[in-house]
């Protein structure tokens, strides 16, 4: 299956693709939302990012691609991503956070590309501390085909004999694979889990029967097993995508703007919590 993802804005007036949650994507479990921020202008001195907001119940992670973010948490944790850069945040119990662009952006303006995923908590981690880090892009390893026509970025997860972890609570495979004009990609995959891959760049064809994907699109590899197979085929310019897995939680999932539990009481208990400044 493939879906287009739809145009918003979060934040300030922030252009966003967004593939899912919408209508017409079916249940992803573990993740609950995958933004692809920009490719945004931004203006000398105009902040144009996203304000001091509210999370609890999940973990996020935030890949820049292009441009800067600046994070700012409740908790005292600060860092300033570049291209490359990666970070993640437990919300757990609660957090209050804010990203803005950063670096030459703030000055010189420039462009803003970002990718967010939000992968949801079991209900044992949804009241645990909230934690944050960031990783540089140049600690993040890197592993390539045996004919060198494709390489991967391993963010989280294995490839190619690679392997990387974050710090996160969730255990998921969360790799960005550049694929040149014909290339092919035999990726296998933990046991269990939902995969599925958003097209950055380029275009391919996914799964053993070749479902195509473009820029701006996921491809869920619903109900297939084995090794995932990514093609850069027909297309005169390179393949950029994310492929991302999970095992699913398989949880009831109650959910209202930045928060996500179990059951829309404990969703009531955090909005008193944050009405009362107990976040």
């Amino acid at each position: 299956m493939v879906v287009p993802a739809a145009l918003t804005t979060e934040g300030q007036g922030v252009i966003v693709h967004r593939p899912f949650p919408g209508r017409g994507h079916p249940d992803a479990d573990p993740f609950l939302l995958l933004d692809h921020i920009g490719p945004v202008p931004v203006e000398p001195g105009r902040s144009g990012g996203f304000p001091e907001h509210p999370h609890a119940g999940f973990e996020v992670i935030s890949y820049v691609l292009q441009g800067g973010l600046e994070h700012r948490d409740s908790r005292g944790n600060h860092g300033v991503l570049g291209p490359g850069d990666v970070q993640w945040m437990t919300t757990g119990a609660g957090i209050l956070h804010s990203e803005m662009p950063a670096g030459v952006l703030t000055d010189q303006g420039g462009v803003l590309e970002a990718v967010q995923l939000w992968v949801n908590l079991p209900a044992r981690e949804k009241r645990s501390e909230p934690g944050y880090g960031d990783i540089r892009g140049q600690t993040i390893p890197v592993a390539a085909t045996p004919d060198g026509r494709a390489s991967v970025r391993v963010i989280a997860g294995e490839s190619y004999g690679v392997r990387h972890a974050l710090g996160l609570r969730s255990s998921i495979t969360y790799l960005h694979w550049t694929l040149a004009p014909d290339a092919r990609v035999v990726q296998p995959l933990p046991d269990g889990t939902v995969a599925m891959a958003y097209v950055l760049g380029g275009a391919g064809d996914f799964g053993p029967h070749g479902m195509r994907g473009g820029v701006d699109s996921l491809v869920l590899f619903d109900g297939e097993r084995g090794p995932v197979i990514m093609e850069a085929a027909g297309e005169p310019e390179a393949l950029s995508v994310l492929l991302l897995a999970g095992a699913p939680l398989r949880e009831p999932v109650a959910r209202y703007g930045p928060f996500v539990m179990n059951t829309m009481d404990e969703i009531k208990q955090l909005i008193t919590a944050y009405r009362g400044g107990a976040l």
